[in-house]
């Protein structure tokens, strides 16, 4: 297969996505965002980075946002919401950070493909996912694509439309989201 053919198959997997998130706990996550005192962001490796995207949108949109583990990152604290990307749930950093937020009075909400894992099982709103987590192979495998890929893509569409629909919510457009765009380059 060809390139473009690979393109179109990631595409198809992608298309049928939307279907598989319940809409119930999709607009649970938008609400909590509306509500939260300061909105926190953590994942490792590429749901990190899609994590990282979130946040930089929800800064965009004048939410008070932060990525775990960053240097200008405040305290968490009771009201405050803590957004997990795992696709398996598990990953070793992530658990504690759940655990923490909870003691400390905050929401936990866990996107993942696992909502059965230690960390949805931690979390107040869990968004299920589609994809397969990057340890599983063979037959058991949702997708054609190489470990948490499709988790990964469909966590940043699914991130997009969060922000679609808080924009829709709150009467937001892109002209007022570009004026907090850094504008230093």
């Amino acid at each position: 297969m060809q390139t473009t053919g690979y393109m179109n198959e990631i595409l198809k997997e992608l298309s049928k996505a939307p279907d598989l998130v319940g809409d119930r706990s999709a607009e649970q996550l938008t609400n909590r965002i509306m509500e939260a005192g300061k909105i926190f962001t953590a994942g490792a490796g590429r749901s990190g980075l899609m994590a990282k995207s979130f946040t930089m949108r929800m800064m965009h949109m004048g939410l008070d946002a932060y990525v775990v583990g960053e240097t200008v990152t405040p305290n968490l604290e009771e009201g405050d919401l803590l957004i997990i990307s795992t696709g398996s749930g598990e990953t070793k950093s992530l658990v504690p950070m759940a655990e923490k937020a909870k003691e400390l009075g905050a929401t936990v909400a866990a996107v993942t493909i696992k909502p059965d894992s230690t960390i949805g099982k931690l979390a107040d709103i869990v968004v299920e996912l589609p994809g397969s987590p990057k340890h599983e192979s063979g037959e058991e495998r949702a997708t054609i694509q190489p470990m948490g890929s499709l988790f990964e893509q469909t966590l940043l569409l699914f991130y997009d439309a969060v922000i679609l629909r808080y924009m829709d919510k709150k009467g937001l457009t892109s002209d007022t989201m570009f004026g907090r765009h850094a504008n230093l380059e």
